[in-house]
């Protein structure tokens, strides 16, 4: 981690003040000096100077002056939000989220509803509790919470939450209060079959955001990063 932290701060040095390119410009110069190599989705990242792409199904990252290729983990240091999963979050297909088995996971309804999310969470995992906060601050959206305890300690309590009277009042306290559920985990719960689901959709982690467009987002993202999604989807 702290390599590849190290990685970043020395490539931002190295292209601090150097003018944009565009990716057209890139993949001009790619094809002269490079044109064995073929890099798919190219796109600018939030680094100045640094464009990310695909070479033989990974992620890779090059240099304006198409010269260098680097791979590994680009990590956000304000948030430590891991962007390169993120990307490969983003470019795995879309899901419709009408054919997902929503009986098998709690909805929340705010306001009018009319914008949905599919959500899946780990009670045990911290940005998942930061992301159920940012989730609380939305309005006018239904959020299915598929509960996917992917960590061992966390499948006795999301068995619990799930066998509570009220699952949502339930999640909503073990989430945000540490509240431990007290029902008993002795109900029939649709765990084992998130759990097959998630390995199913490729989530390796959580959380795991689905918006109504099958677009995926890895991470606590916040509700004004939410609602600007939202904007761009037209909602």
């Amino acid at each position: 981690m702290l390599k590849k932290v190290a990685m970043l701060l020395s490539l931002t040095l190295m292209f601090n003040g150097v003018s944009h390119a565009s990716v057209e410009t890139l993949k001009v110069k790619l094809g002269q000096q490079y044109p064995n190599v073929k890099i798919d989705d190219l796109k600018a990242t939030e680094m100045q100077g640094l464009y990310s792409g695909t070479l033989d199904n990974q992620i890779v990252y090059v240099n304006e002056q198409a010269e260098h290729i680097f791979v590994g983990s680009m990590i956000r240091l304000k948030d430590q939000r891991n962007l390169t999963k993120d990307l490969a979050v983003q470019q795995q297909p879309l899901i419709d989220i009408q054919k997902l088995p929503l009986n098998d996971a709690i909805k929340t309804v705010k306001g009018t509803g009319k914008r949905q999310l599919v959500v899946f969470s780990d009670p045990n995992c911290p940005y998942c509790k930061t992301l159920d906060a940012n989730l609380a601050q939305l309005n006018d959206v239904t959020i299915y919470t598929f509960l996917y305890p992917i960590k061992t300690q966390s499948i006795i309590p999301s068995k619990q939450v799930w066998c509570s009277p009220n699952k949502a009042y339930a999640w909503q306290n073990l989430m945000a209060k540490g509240v431990q559920p007290t029902a008993a985990a002795t109900c029939e719960t649709p765990i084992e079959r998130n759990l097959l689901l998630g390995k199913q959709l490729g989530l390796t982690g959580t959380p795991v955001i689905i918006f109504s467009n099958g677009q995926k987002a890895m991470g606590a993202y916040s509700s004004v990063e939410i609602n600007k999604i939202w904007q761009q989807m037209g909602l």
